[in-house]
């Protein structure tokens, strides 16, 4: 099933026919419909942060981890950067290189001078000369499991101003709670995770609690909400983070804590503190 579907003011039609949201007559379907109901949302949460970086400087730079197609970044520069940032710059980071070689060769048919996209993991960007020293903006939507750990330290690396995370199959964290089982059994607390179904629900869940407490230990201001109602999609969890130089010992403390309550301590490294 298609129909019309009314594209925000500014939108390029024909940008979305390109990106295939929009089908050459200018219609989508149910999967395409989501996709594209969940970058407008996130939109309105990365619009204010963009304006909010523009009163320090015009050059507003931006890097999304895990782009994928980068019907973000796109979206992006077309409703925002191509009018009200010109000086502004995307960076596209992907591991698979026929994607990053489309998205340049679209970016240079829609005169997007400001985009480029890296064959990279998030990892790898950390510490590659082709990204600036500082970076205004990080997103990583669905970036999976330990990938959004990644691009968060690409982020504290970057003195990022905000970050804006929608993890995606938090694996790790449930799988040190499964090996250390037996020996975390001793402690009541253990039964929420005793079950497998509960291992992997919980894992998920106190590996985005851990993320929020780090941000908030680097004196960051962090918002935890829904991106889009479940309907859409079950990874739904949208974690917004703005430094303001907060004080940092209590939620450092805090993460450790939690960190060892659960039998989590070999993760330090992971979840590090300012």
């Amino acid at each position: 099933m298609t129909e019309k579907y009314d594209v925000r003011p500014g939108q390029s039609v024909e940008l979305l026919k390109a990106l295939h949201i929009l089908t050459r007559d200018g219609k989508l379907n149910q999967d395409s419909r989501r996709k594209l109901k969940q970058v407008y949302h996130l939109f309105n949460f990365i619009e204010p942060l963009l304006k909010d970086v523009q009163q320090a400087h015009a050059g507003v730079s931006l890097v999304d981890h895990g782009a994928g197609k980068s019907y973000l970044g796109f979206i992006l520069y077309d409703l925002f950067f191509k009018d009200h940032a010109p000086a502004g710059s995307i960076y596209g980071i992907e591991t698979r290189e026929e994607l990053v070689q489309h998205s340049k060769e679209l970016a240079a048919r829609c005169g997007f001078k400001g985009m480029d996209f890296l064959n990279l993991s998030v990892a790898d960007s950390i510490t590659s000369g082709a990204l600036p020293a500082e970076i205004d903006i990080v997103t990583a939507l669905h970036a999976c499991n330990t990938a959004t750990d990644d691009a968060i330290r690409f982020a504290l690396e970057k003195h990022a101003r905000h970050i804006v995370l929608v993890p995606c199959c938090q694996a790790e964290v449930a799988s040190v709670l499964r090996k250390n089982k037996q020996q975390a059994l001793k402690n009541p607390l253990a039964e929420i995770w005793r079950h497998p179904i509960h291992t992997r629900e919980f894992g998920s869940q106190i590996t985005n609690v851990l993320r929020c407490l780090q941000l908030e230990a680097h004196g960051y201001q962090v918002t935890v909400t829904e991106l889009v109602g479940w309907e859409h999609s079950m990874k739904n969890e949208l974690i917004v983070a703005s430094y303001k130089n907060l004080p940092r010992r209590k939620p450092a403390e805090r993460l450790n804590e939690v960190l060892g309550t659960l039998g989590l301590d070999e993760l330090q490294s992971r979840f590090y503190t300012a």
